[in-house]
């Protein structure tokens, strides 16, 4: 089996810029997922925002967790749950209004250094967007203007724990699905596992590592590149032993945005073969997919097509 795809972003400053922008391209269009080290975000402020989130969890969320398990009798369950996910979560958003300073619970330096998190986690998916347009053929800034809509894009944290499960065989720490959105970016427990992907027919892990983060890439991705781009099932698998930290930053267009591939793509097809992707509202979408989120894409994109013939829609939204 290939190794996962392990980017260090120092590269891209010097001689092995070429074949390191190669790695990047081969992960997008056969992986959707990467890992970044050396991405710039200091490890101080990783550690301290990985301590304040776990000992937010010990204080907040442990115990609502535990009655969750409790009501719902899940610890004794017998057959396969697939309705719902071994997980304790809550949601920040960043963009375009912020909403930490309205979350309860949360201490003043957790607020303060997840507010600084985010700051770096944005500027980082802009890089990133740009290195996607390199690669793709794309003028530098086009993703980031079709992402755009008229208020800018939309940016939010999932905040989630996965607790010790005592029946990990008959429920999913997070059922398989393919990310809505745009670009994510995770920071993940680097000591408990549990987030694979699935590549060629397997389930693969998505190994831990100290201070990375990781990527990969959402339906809009694969819409706007026409498919060169993929986003790919993935999942958490509960774990007996120990709680896994993960905190996942979604990076996708405003809700206003048009989706649609990119003309430039488009015209490149050697056979000139018919749009595979709908034109869609960003919003409308993400209706959709709050009903279908844990199955496959395609009948997504299909609903967006029967769609996409009664809306009349206007060009991409700049800044």
């Amino acid at each position: 089996m290939e190794a996962f795809p392990v980017i260090d972003m120092e590269k891209l400053n010097g001689e092995e810029r070429a074949p390191t922008m190669e790695k990047i391209k081969d992960a997008c269009e056969n992986w959707g997922f990467f890992e970044l080290v050396n991405h710039g975000i200091s490890h101080e402020l990783m550690d301290t925002v990985e301590r304040l989130t776990k000992e937010h969890y010990n204080k907040c969320m442990e115990q609502r967790f535990k009655e969750m398990v409790a009501t719902k009798g899940l610890e004794a369950v017998q057959s396969e749950i697939n309705d719902l996910d071994w997980e304790s979560t809550f949601f920040l958003r960043h963009l375009p209004v912020s909403n930490i300073s309205e979350i309860p619970d949360l201490e003043q330096d957790h607020r303060k250094a997840m507010k600084e998190f985010a700051e770096k986690l944005e500027k980082l998916a802009e890089q990133l967007l740009d290195l996607l347009c390199e690669n793709v053929g794309l003028e530098k800034g086009y993703l980031k203007k079709a992402f755009y809509g008229s208020k800018g894009p939309t940016f939010g944290t999932k905040v989630s724990n996965y607790p010790p499960c005592p029946r990990p065989e008959l429920i999913k720490g997070l059922r398989a699905h393919t990310d809505a959105g745009g670009i994510i970016l995770l920071f993940q427990d680097n000591k408990v596992s549990g987030l694979q992907l699935l590549k060629d027919g397997e389930w693969i892990d998505v190994p831990p590592m100290k201070h990375s983060i990781v990527i990969n890439i959402g339906d809009q991705l694969e819409v706007i590149t026409n498919g060169k781009y993929k986003s790919v099932m993935h999942r958490v698998i509960a774990q007996p032993d120990g709680n896994r930290m993960s905190i996942a930053s979604f990076y996708n267009p405003g809700s206003d945005a048009v989706m649609y591939p990119a003309p430039a793509l488009v015209d490149k097809e050697e056979d000139q073969q018919k749009q595979v992707y709908p034109k869609f509202v960003f919003e409308d979408y993400m209706k959709l997919y709050a009903g279908l989120k844990f199955q496959a894409k395609e009948p997504r994109f299909e609903a967006m097509k029967a769609m996409e013939s009664a809306a009349n829609l206007g060009p991409i939204a700049t800044i």
